[in-house]
């Protein structure tokens, strides 16, 4: 009997336990909890209605209002395969278990969304819902977008319903089993996508309430900058701690000083978002310098000064990268032992003439690597990943570009190339291997 006892014991305490464990994944604050105060529905704002398009364009068609929104949700990022037609799909999305490919979001009727109804398109976006009823995956950031306001959704619609059919014939997703079990969604969805509209807090500015719009609902920053929990939730409880996404670092943008935006003046966030460049700071590559590209330099400068004040209040997180920046290298590149001489090879004949020998660029400064936390990131993702992938950087002066490396050099070259790097111009000698370039290769959305 006493045996008996003691098992049923530990059967509840585990039972408990494991209970405890899913109310704690399934209690995630929301995306704008931290704010604390009231929150009330737009209509009942008494301030500036934080949603819609900035008062530049308050008389401005549906149309070019929805452009605007589709903008700023950055919708071309994901429906636009690399060198092909906007918003036609095919965009190739590497997850852990499997592969998604973006759909065709052209008025196209048979390959596309022309014959969607407003409710199929506001079910599709709020929901994550398709016009016949199946469940989409949160690649479509829905559990964000699930806070745009039904005007806003259905301007892009608009907008997407005036561009030229393309047609385009989908992919099939290749997911492993269980994750191609498209009805599980419906379970998930239950628990971690509240579905709510954006709601304005009454205490905080009608300019924070705006950035918060802007960067929940439509930019959806959380879902590249804060780490995602065991069940692919986004973890709020670090919010905006930094992740890694499609094979590409989404650093820190907490207000910490250290290790995230907490020590950037506003004019150098204002700038890194709209032109992808901060003196000191760095420049924005991979998903990142796309997001700028396609989206953060069409926003009104309000909008970018709004997106800015929200961010500063992000409750500051210490997040496990070097604190402090490497300055800049010396001039002679005389180097101490143990470097890779492979790496230091690679970039005396690839890369030296425009990131100098001391990483100040004496050609512009989107090249400079002094400041830079891709290079002072131990891991060397994005190191690793933009010598693979190379750039192409609209900025307010022109168009700054950096070539692949990808197919020229092997990954034995690209880990080499990437270690010297960041021993040089870092604060810390990555050891990324071969393997590791070869997983990044596979993670990236092609």
């Amino acid at each position: 009997m006493t045996a008996l006892r003691v098992a049923l014991g530990v059967a509840v305490a585990i039972l408990l336990v494991v209970l405890g464990i899913g109310i704690w994944l399934v209690s995630s604050p929301g995306p704008t909890d931290f704010a604390g105060g009231t929150a009330v529905a737009v209509a009942d704002y008494r301030a500036a209605n934080p949603t819609g398009v900035p008062v530049e364009l308050a008389q401005a068609s549906l149309v070019e209002r929805g452009q605007y929104l589709a903008r700023a949700a950055d919708c071309t990022a994901c429906h636009t395969a690399k060198g092909g037609t906007p918003y036609a799909g095919g965009l190739a999305i590497n997850l852990p278990f499997g592969t998604i490919w973006s759909p065709n979001i052209t008025p196209d009727k048979e390959t596309g969304i022309g014959d969607w109804t407003d409710a199929q398109f506001l079910n599709a976006v709020h929901r994550g819902i398709d016009d016949r009823g199946a469940r989409l995956y949160p690649a479509m950031p829905y559990p964000s977008y699930a806070a745009m306001s039904d005007a806003d959704a259905l301007a892009i619609k608009a907008y997407l319903f005036s561009l030229a059919p393309v047609h385009a014939q989908g992919h099939d997703n290749t997911f492993r089993f269980p994750f191609n079990q498209r009805w599980a969604m419906g379970i998930w969805d239950a628990f971690f996508v509240s579905g709510k509209a954006f709601e304005p807090y009454t205490a905080r500015s009608p300019e924070w309430n705006r950035g918060a719009y802007l960067a929940e609902a439509l930019a959806h920053c959380g879902e590249c900058h804060t780490p995602r929990s065991v069940a692919f939730a986004l973890d709020n409880r670090r919010k905006f701690a930094g992740d890694v996404t499609a094979g590409w670092r989404a650093y820190n943008i907490t207000s910490d000083r250290e290790t995230g935006i907490g020590a950037w003046s506003d004019a150098e966030l204002g700038h890194y978002l709209a032109d992808g460049h901060a003196d000191g700071r760095g420049t924005a590559s991979g998903p990142m310098g796309e997001a700028v590209d396609a989206s953060f330099r069409y926003l009104a400068p309000g909008d970018i000064h709004a997106i800015v004040a929200y961010l500063r209040t992000a409750p500051a997180i210490l997040s496990d990268l070097p604190a402090k920046l490497a300055g800049p290298a010396p001039a002679t590149h005389r180097e101490p032992p143990g470097l890779d001489s492979r790496g230091k090879m690679l970039f005396a004949g690839a890369c030296a003439s425009c990131h100098s020998w001391t990483g100040k660029s004496p050609i512009w400064p989107q090249a400079t690597l002094t400041g830079a936390r891709a290079v002072n990131d131990p891991t060397a993702i994005n190191v690793a990943q933009i010598v693979v992938e190379g750039a192409s950087h609209k900025t307010a002066n022109g168009r700054v570009f950096m070539p692949s490396f990808g197919a020229s050099f092997s990954d034995v070259e690209i880990a080499a190339v990437a270690n010297y790097v960041t021993a040089r111009f870092g604060s810390a000698g990555s050891a990324i291997t071969a393997n590791d370039v070869a997983s990044l290769r596979k993670q990236a959305s092609q």
